[in-house]
Formats: structure tokens, C-alpha cells, sequence
């Protein structure tokens, strides 16, 4: 399968051929100011870094994606399924410092331009959602929690679209070689999707999870046709040359900044 996101500098970039005036991407791990490890592009404030560092990467990708980081938003991510939409009165918002504002929240969207939405990733999944004919585009945050509760849903709900027009993009994270425990394979039997297509059974209480996959099928159950939905072969998990990987590196690791935005 082709890859859907080419090298930009700094970031991946995905190319929507239909809609020019969008911007969709995810930055990379290296090349940067942060010591994780050292001269890591790291794009988180609320891990152990010097908040200039993340302020000269902001200003670096503002240039490459010619988006100044005073539009720019980003939520407080709590690993839950809450979702809301933002407006150009949120623009900038916990971009300098971080706020109480947006708390909480693994999805955004937005019907106005000259908006980016980002959000932090080091292995869970970024969601990428767009209209073909309208203003809207959306982002969400899908670790195991928020894929088990169902955040996708909650963004395809809350879209007032035709969903006919309705496209995601599933980016950069862990493959299934994510491992749960037999109480988190639980909880994800109640979802409305087959757990065989996505959980391989690896023996006493270990299984691996492969959280795209889940996310797609979820995609598809609530209404999305599979021919919309695009997905990477990138694996954060197995290519920590380029990506940061929570797991693999036991926390002690930088964030990417997932984002779109429509100019």
C-alpha cells in the first residue's frame, strides 16, 4: 500500500488532492532543540522541557505551514472521549503557555478558516476528519481509552454534514504490536465492532491491539464508506528514528504535534 504522507522538513504532510486549501500533517522527531533524546523536535509544554525550545519548533513549523502560531489551538487531552468546537475567539489558546482552557478535550473541530487545530501524539492515534464541499474539519485524540470509548463516534455525531462528504485521514501511531491485558480486551468486546478484525490473542492475558484498524472499523460502523477513510503504513512503535513512542521509550520522550487547518 502506498504511503499517504510525504516528508516535509519538519513534518508529514498529507496532500488532499480536492481540497488544495487544507492543511493536514504531523511533525517529526529529530532536527529540533529538546534533549529527548538530544536535538528532538519535541512539541509538548507540559512534559520536562524548556519552554523555549517548544516555542522555537512552534515557530519553525509556522513557517514551513504557513500558519502563524497565533491561529493556532490546542486543547488539554485527558485521554477520554469529549469533544467540542472551536471558533476564531479560541485562536491561540494554550499555544504560549498552557491554560484551564479547552481542559479535557480529545476532539476538535471547526467551520471557520485560518484555524489550525493541533493536538500531541506519541503513539495513539491521530484522526483526521474533512468535508469535500464544506468548512468543516475536525482532529481527535484516540489512545486505547479513547478508542474504547468511542471518540470517533462522538466526532461523526457531531458533524452536520452529509456524510457522503465526510473524509478521514488515520495517522502516524502504534501498530498492534500495542499490547493490552485481558480486562482491557474486555472492555472492548462491547464495542460494535468484531474484535478478531483488530485484537490478535497472544496468549495468557496478552493481546495485541492494533488501534487504526479499530478506529476505521468504527469509522465505518457509524456511517463513513471505507472508500473515505485513507490510513498510513506509519508504525510511531517501530520507527523511533522518526517518531516518538511512549511506550517504547517508557515515557522519557518527546510529543509530535498532530494538526489541520483550512486557510
Amino acid at each position: 500500500m502506498e504511503e499517504i504522507f510525504s516528508q516535509q522538513n519538519h513534518h508529514l504532510s498529507y496532500n488532499v488532492q480536492e481540497r488544495p486549501d487544507l492543511t493536514i500533517g504531523i511533525t517529526t522527531r529529530t532536527d529540533g532543540h529538546s534533549p529527548y533524546p538530544n536535538n528532538a523536535f519535541n512539541m509538548a509544554r507540559y512534559i520536562d522541557d524548556n519552554p523555549e525550545n517548544i516555542t522555537k519548533h512552534q515557530r519553525i513549523l509556522a513557517e514551513e505551514i504557513g500558519f502563524s502560531c497565533d491561529s493556532w489551538v490546542f486543547p488539554i487531552q485527558t485521554h477520554e472521549n469529549k469533544i467540542q468546537e472551536v471558533k476564531s475567539s479560541d485562536r491561540g489558546k494554550n499555544i504560549s503557555e498552557l491554560t484551564n482552557e479547552l481542559y479535557g478535550l480529545d476532539g476538535l473541530y471547526t467551520y471557520e478558516s485560518n484555524i489550525l487545530l493541533t493536538m500531541c501524539f506519541a503513539d495513539c492515534v491521530p484522526i483526521y476528519l474533512y468535508d469535500t464541499n464544506s468548512e468543516y474539519v475536525g482532529l481527535c485524540h484516540a489512545g486505547w481509552r479513547g478508542t474504547q470509548s468511542q471518540i470517533i463516534k462522538e466526532m461523526i455525531e457531531n458533524y452536520k454534514g452529509d456524510i457522503e462528504n465526510l473524509r478521514i485521514v488515520i495517522g502516524p501511531s502504534t501498530s498492534n504490536s500495542y499490547e493490552i491485558n485481558d480486562d482491557i480486551y474486555n472492555k472492548f468486546k462491547s464495542l460494535p465492532i468484531d474484535s478478531s478484525l483488530y485484537i490478535e490473542n497472544r496468549g495468557q492475558n496478552k493481546h495485541g491491539i492494533d488501534l487504526k484498524r479499530a478506529n476505521e472499523l468504527l469509522a465505518i460502523f457509524y456511517g463513513v464508506k471505507p472508500e473515505h477513510i485513507v490510513k498510513t503504513n506509519h508504525c510511531t512503535a517501530s520507527e523511533t528514528d522518526k517518531f516518538f513512542s511512549y511506550r517504547v521509550e517508557q515515557g522519557n520522550t518527546g510529543r509530535m504535534l498532530a494538526f489541520i487547518g483550512r486557510k
